[in-house]
């Protein structure tokens, strides 16, 4: 478990844990809320299967209390930055500051291994990009595909 300590607005400690033979349904029936579909997967199973087929990402759940609330994935690059994707907040479960505290609770995880720590997110997704420059995120400059590529900055 990956644990910052930190809580969503209602009071909920919010961790990080792997995808196992428990949660796994649970984390597969994540859904975004609709407005959001064009940026993130209709249902986390889709960011499962990637981690599933590939050696570079790691899916864990992201929990409130004992609930299942979402997704995130992690992964190392070959130039040794760390990378945060692929994450969801059940639509039901947004507003509530749960992905505020799953990326924090990650990049700080991620900050004790060593490297820059960076994710994407597409230029239309206000939100997305609120939040990450609000969590000391910067965009490089740089694109992944379609998307704006951000690095943490130390505070």
């Amino acid at each position: 478990m990956i644990d910052s300590a930190l809580h969503d607005r209602a009071g909920r400690r919010v961790t990080l844990r792997p995808v196992d033979d428990d949660n796994w349904r649970a984390v597969a029936d994540v859904a975004p809320r609709d407005d959001q579909r064009a940026w993130v997967a209709a249902l986390a199973a889709r960011y499962l299967v990637l981690t599933m087929r590939s050696d570079v990402w790691t899916s864990l759940a992201v929990y409130a209390d004992e609930t299942v609330v979402g997704h995130v994935m992690w992964g190392v690059d070959d130039d040794g930055s760390r990378w945060i994707g692929g994450m969801v907040i059940d639509a039901a479960e947004q507003d509530r500051g749960v992905g505020r505290a799953a990326v924090r609770t990650l990049a700080d995880w991620l900050a004790t291994q060593g490297g820059p720590i960076r994710l994407s997110y597409h230029p239309d997704n206000v939100p997305a990009a609120a939040l990450y420059t609000s969590l000391g995120f910067q965009p490089t400059g740089a694109m992944e595909d379609d998307e704006l590529v951000a690095e943490l900055t130390p505070a």
